[in-house]
């Protein structure tokens, strides 16, 4: 991350039903296949298939996740874009 990165990125988690989020995060971390991947502002552009497990953004002091099990992410400098399908238990 450069000295010049904004201070936040627009993250939109979309599943094939809906749109489960859309807000400008301070951070987040995505299951990926490979790992966890944390993600901050200005971010090296990326696109990744994920894997299994817990999705979290925090915007400030407070924070959202959803237990998810697979899809895409596309990460850019200023934005992160996820398609994925919520976990069995998981209601939106």
């Amino acid at each position: 991350m450069s000295s010049d990165s904004p201070a936040s990125f627009h993250i939109t988690i979309i599943t094939s039903k809906l749109r489960l989020a859309e807000a400008d995060a301070e951070e987040a971390t995505i299951p990926s296949i490979d790992g966890l991947i944390g993600i901050l502002p200005g971010h090296r552009p990326l696109v990744t298939a994920l894997g299994e497990g817990t999705l979290t953004y925090r915007i400030g002091v407070t924070s959202e996740s959803f237990e998810i099990r697979g899809g895409t992410a596309e990460i850019l400098p200023e934005s992160v874009l996820v398609f994925t399908e919520l976990a069995e238990d998981q209601e939106p």
